[in-house]
């Protein structure tokens, strides 16, 4: 289908995980544009991000079948954007439980819906990692064998199943392989925290030879809508805007709020070597420590990714994401100091 196409977007929105990063734009980017938004979440979740949105609000969870069933009904689309990404648990039991097993009942229930479009947002985790010669795109075969560890794989799984059911249950999905999003109204930082640390100046080296994709959170969330009206069904897209060395993300960061940029690079060997006996001291006390090997490979080894698939058949067209890191920069900083004052 070709964005010339296109006939006016659906517009009875359900999106489930509204508190979250990726979630949170998303519905903002609908409610802005008008459309009919409803949104499905746990009555303990923080909705600091969507506070100021006229939405209507479901509440329920993933094991709810009668409260899944009634947020889906009379919508359009479903933009589901829950995710355990919690990758440095030593029991990887709620990764699976809640990327896969939760997902599968919901999927059950979205399939009877007569849904337009079910939106999925997955992670670039899942695209190969190739051999070097080109960037990777949708078609390349996952070949990351373990080396994600048990997040990774449970993200594999979710798509797998996502993908199965367009197959063959009809459902009209869409499958988002989003890559490290970073920008404004970032309530909860997980990717954004090391940007954090760099506009508070708090980072004064970086890691040698690192690269990642990157992408601004406002161009994820268009990227949603866009797959919604365009996007074709049993397909995956990468959204990420390019691929960048960790220095000139720090810096960038930092450079927007007048901050001190990181000013010296670290082996990469020293720094595993120092999450090493990190986690060996945090397995012992049988503790959690947000940074493991797992992912510390997970910061690097991604390669070079080819959007151009979303450009092509979505239409998308990404900025620069330098611009969304200097964005998020700044609203660290204006958040600390709304802190510091109140």
């Amino acid at each position: 289908m070709s964005p010339e196409s296109t006939t006016t977007p659906p517009r009875r929105a359900l999106v489930m995980g509204p508190s979250g990063f990726v979630g949170s734009h998303v519905t903002r980017k609908l409610a802005e544009r008008g459309d009919d938004v409803r949104v499905y979440l746990r009555r303990t979740s923080s909705t600091v991000a969507i506070d100021d949105l006229d939405v209507e609000r479901c509440y329920g969870d993933l094991y709810d079948e009668e409260a899944l069933r009634a947020a889906m009904a009379d919508r359009d689309v479903v933009y589901y954007c829950i995710v355990d990404t919690r990758f440095h648990l030593r029991d990887p039991a709620p990764l699976f439980e809640t990327n896969v097993h939760c997902l599968r009942r919901v999927l059950d229930v979205a399939a009877k819906a007569g849904l337009h479009r079910f939106v999925f947002c997955s992670t670039i985790g899942t695209i190969a990692l190739g051999d070097g010669s080109r960037p990777v795109t949708e078609d390349m075969s996952f070949d990351w064998g373990d080396k994600g560890g048990a997040y990774i794989e449970s993200r594999r799984q979710a798509e797998d199943l996502v993908l199965s059911y367009a197959r063959d249950r009809g459902l009209p999905a869409v499958v988002m392989c989003v890559s490290n999003p970073y920008g404004p109204r970032d309530f909860q930082p997980h990717q954004g925290l090391m940007v954090q640390y760099a506009a508070f100046g708090r980072i004064p080296a970086y890691i040698k030879g690192v690269s990642t994709e990157v992408v601004g959170i406002e161009d994820v969330a268009e990227a949603f809508l866009l797959a919604a009206e365009r996007g074709r069904v049993g397909e995956r897209y990468i959204i990420s805007e390019s691929y960048m060395p960790m220095r000139e993300m720090l810096t960038t960061a930092a450079r927007a709020v007048g901050a001190k940029p990181p000013r010296f690079g670290i082996p990469l060997p020293v720094v595993y070597a120092t999450v090493w006996v990190a986690t060996a001291v945090a397995r012992l006390l049988r503790r959690e420590i947000p940074m493991n090997p797992t992912g510390l490979r997970l910061l690097h080894i991604m390669a070079p990714a080819d959007h151009g698939k979303a450009t092509r058949e979505l239409g998308w067209q990404p900025r620069p994401t330098a611009e969304s890191l200097e964005r998020a920069a700044r609203f660290y900083v204006e958040q600390a100091r709304t802190a510091a004052d109140g």
